[in-house]
């Protein structure tokens, strides 16, 4: 199974090798001229560009002129200084090779252009213009219309970055990529740490089994209060005790004088 859609991979491959080839070898010779055309146009708008940057001040056009008459100025300076009055440009193209080329020389310097590579498409032209300078290398990327007027649509000025550059941004990457996990084991170290916490706050939160709770000692017993009777509560019961106390004494009631009565703690009714 492995060795089939290894086969198909390879044929697959063939065939879109083929088919390039085969594209560019039957482009038509009109075709071929407007490439060339393409790229002719693209290293003298290098050229006009590097030239307005160096001698002019940028920042004056890009406020004095708009786009669209960036585009017819710089149109009529290619037809001027070129000799070349087929040359059609949009005023955005022109504002953004303007603005890459003056933010691209303070670094390159001067800038020498090598040759041109082209990729064709149905509608574009695209046409990938080497540069170099004395402290930087770079490319101009330039877009014309695939057409008998190939209108640039597009300029860029793209730096190559240095080894110093793309050294500083690997060892950048390399920090942070470390420094995240780094950091990550941090926090997986302090989280499982903070595990054996749990169960000694549930202990601390939770009540002890072992733990007595005091009783309260029970109260001493009151003594019992033994109140007189007051003898308004039961006058009969006087009159009674009276009039017996009386006849064993052998006297009358009139001179006994009954305040209270207590119960004796022995019994002389029962002796007697």
């Amino acid at each position: 199974m492995k060795k089939i859609i290894k086969t198909l991979l390879m044929l697959t491959c063939v065939f879109v090798l083929s088919a390039c080839g085969s594209s560019e070898g039957t482009m038509s010779a009109h075709q071929k001229t407007k490439v060339e055309e393409a790229q002719n146009r693209a290293q003298k708008v290098v050229e006009l560009t590097s030239l307005m940057v160096s001698t002019g001040d940028v920042d004056d056009l890009l406020t004095e002129y708009s786009n669209v008459e960036l585009g017819d100025m710089f149109a009529s300076t290619y037809s001027q200084y070129f000799s070349d009055y087929s040359f059609a440009c949009e005023g955005k193209a022109v504002n953004g090779a303007l603005t890459s080329f003056e933010s691209g020389l303070e670094t390159m310097g001067t800038i020498e252009p090598g040759a041109p590579v082209s990729v064709v498409d149905d509608d574009t032209i695209i046409v990938t213009v080497p540069v170099k300078g004395g402290n930087a290398s770079g490319s101009v990327e330039l877009i014309f219309t695939n057409d008998i007027y190939l209108k640039m649509t597009s300029c860029t000025l793209n730096m190559d970055e240095t080894k110093g550059q793309l050294m500083t941004k690997a060892a950048l990457n390399t920090l942070l990529g470390m420094g995240t996990v780094f950091v990550v084991l941090i926090l997986i170290s302090l989280i499982i740490s903070a595990f054996g916490l749990i169960p000694k706050l549930q202990a601390s939160l939770a009540p002890k089994k072992n733990e007595t709770v005091p009783v309260p000692a029970a109260p001493a017993p009151t003594p019992a209060v033994v109140e007189e009777e007051e003898l308004s509560d039961d006058m009969e019961l006087v009159a009674v005790i009276a009039a017996a106390i009386a006849a064993y004494e052998g006297t009358s009631v009139e001179g006994f004088q009954v305040r209270s009565i207590k119960r004796a703690n022995t019994n002389k009714w029962k002796k007697s």
